[in-house]
């Protein structure tokens, strides 16, 4: 069976308009990267929100547990703005369903040059396939489970809770 993405926005979708200097959403850069990132593995996308994660709420994240629980695939990828990336997998965490789900995002946008978006992509990725089930946070290069993850906002990466 494949791999179920869910696509919930986040800085990797964002893009920057000339017109007003800020990041906005146009649409998702996933069929993009996927061709991209030449991967062999069935992936089924599925637009759910375009959202800033410090613009979700308690719905937002309660769609994205619908759909983590009501997919066939037991192998599910979430893009995640990383603000709030934490609340949301310990959310999913929480949950009672024996699926592997792995959230990822970027720190810098997919469109802009030097992004951290295709490497995060492709450690979530196959983390999805080889880990057991749980909750887990890919960012950076390491995969943390839900329980122990953190965004270190100093730094601008994802570490373990503990030591």
């Amino acid at each position: 069976m494949g791999v179920r993405l869910l696509i919930t926005g986040g800085t990797i979708d964002k893009v920057y308009d000339q017109s007003n200097g800020e990041l906005t959403f146009e649409a998702t850069h996933f069929p993009e990267m996927l061709l991209r990132a030449r991967t062999e593995v069935e992936i089924t996308s599925e637009i759910l929100l375009l959202k800033d994660s410090l613009d979700m709420i308690d719905s937002d994240r309660a769609l994205i547990l619908k759909h983590c629980l009501e997919c066939e695939e037991n192998r599910i990828l979430i893009t995640h703005g990383t603000d709030t990336m934490c609340e949301t997998a310990k959310l999913l965490g929480e949950g009672d369903f024996n699926k592997t789900i792995v959230l990822f995002g970027a720190m810098v946008p997919y469109a802009v040059n030097n992004s951290d978006a295709l490497f995060n992509f492709g450690c979530a990725l196959g983390s999805v396939q080889l880990l057991d089930p749980g909750v887990y946070v890919a960012m950076n290069g390491r995969v943390l489970p839900w329980g122990d993850v953190q965004k270190n906002r100093d730094l601008g990466v994802f570490q373990p809770l503990s030591p």
